[in-house]
């Protein structure tokens, strides 16, 4: 009883702070908050005052007029503007314990496993400024497994494929650490530009980031469709020929068109970690196939298009979009076992 009472009154929290979303995992209560990793702020002389964070900041993207800017302070999983994050996390934190009473919070965050001693320094040193008492580091593929539910700790190989905002992770592991790992900065961001670049060059259609993003989730694919078009929807842009906003119908075999750069550059990352690993491990991943987790995950025929490259099982993990989130938040519950795996002094 009094163990669930300490749950209840617990504040220490796990942040997956993504190039895309920010989710925050609260010790004893799951994920509680889950939004875009946005901020919009108001500049007047030369002083950033913070307007916005999160859901309502990312309607302002592309639409702000001069004196405001919305922008994302994360870039390919790391730090970009270091202010605008701390703002950001700071925001967070305090919307998850609307109390202010609260004692600081231990925090746990992921990052990228390719991230540079200074990018780690500088997420660390944002999260104790938004007020932690300690600040952890668990790596992003290590946090994707243990969300996934694989069995990270056995002396087997597991194979685990993270596709975020701003990263693709891919990374073998095997007693409870990583045997391998490779981060190729391709993700959900460059799915978006590739869409863009696509549009502009082969209808001279001019479109801005939240129609890209629409495009992929309602009918993106990693393959061309069977019957050669597949499904289409109506987009809306400006005609790049005549300046005025025009509305055109794109289909599924366009945009896997569109998407097949970035989906190659994901396939060839798993083909080279697949190559860099040991037999043993490489039987072990034979037996169990390759995990994939993170919001990429969910694009339409990627574990299809995964599955002819390599020959291997592809699975989605459940609920691919918390993963990275639930499994930061399983390292702060089960501390003792992962302590291995948090980084609190670099």
């Amino acid at each position: 009883m009094f163990g669930n009472l300490g749950g209840l009154f617990s504040s220490d929290m796990a942040i997956d702070l993504g190039t895309a979303n920010t989710l925050v995992y609260v010790k004893g209560r799951g994920v509680i908050l889950s939004e875009p990793s946005v901020v919009a702020y108001h500049v007047k002389d030369g002083v950033k005052r913070v307007l916005a964070v999160g859901e309502d900041a990312k309607l302002m993207l592309g639409r702000t007029p001069g004196s405001i800017e919305a922008i994302r302070p994360m870039r390919d999983g790391v730090i970009a503007d270091f202010d605008v994050a701390e703002e950001m996390i700071k925001h967070f934190i305090r919307k998850v314990h609307k109390r202010s009473t609260f004692s600081k919070p231990k925090i746990i965050v992921c990052v990228p496993h390719g991230a540079t001693p200074v990018e780690k320094r500088a997420i660390r040193q944002s999260v104790l400024s938004a007020g932690a008492r300690r600040a952890g580091l668990i790596a992003e593929p290590i946090a994707a497994a243990i969300g996934a539910g694989m069995p990270i700790t056995d002396p087997t190989g597991s194979m685990v494929v993270d596709i975020g905002g701003g990263t693709t992770e891919v990374a073998v592991l095997s007693l409870g650490d990583i045997v391998y790992a490779r981060s190729v900065r391709v993700g959900g961001d460059r799915m978006d530009e590739a869409i863009i670049n696509y549009l502009r060059r082969q209808q001279n259609l001019l479109i801005g980031e939240s129609t890209a993003e629409r495009i992929k989730t309602s009918i993106g694919t990693a393959r061309m469709p069977d019957d050669g078009r597949g499904t289409s929807i109506k987009i809306r842009g400006r005609d790049l020929l005549n300046g005025v906003p025009k509305e055109i119908e794109i289909s599924q075999a366009q945009v896997a068109e569109a998407l097949s750069e970035p989906v190659q550059q994901i396939c060839e990352a798993v083909m080279t970690a697949l190559e860099a690993t040991p037999p043993d491990l490489g039987a072990d991943i034979v037996d169990r196939g390759v995990m994939l987790t993170g919001g990429g995950a969910l694009l339409g025929d990627l574990d299809l298009a995964l599955r002819e490259q390599t020959g291997l099982a592809v699975s989605i993990a459940n609920e691919s979009l918390n993963c990275v989130a639930m499994g930061t938040g399983k390292a702060l519950e089960y501390e003792k076992q992962l302590r291995h795996a948090i980084d609190y002094d670099s």
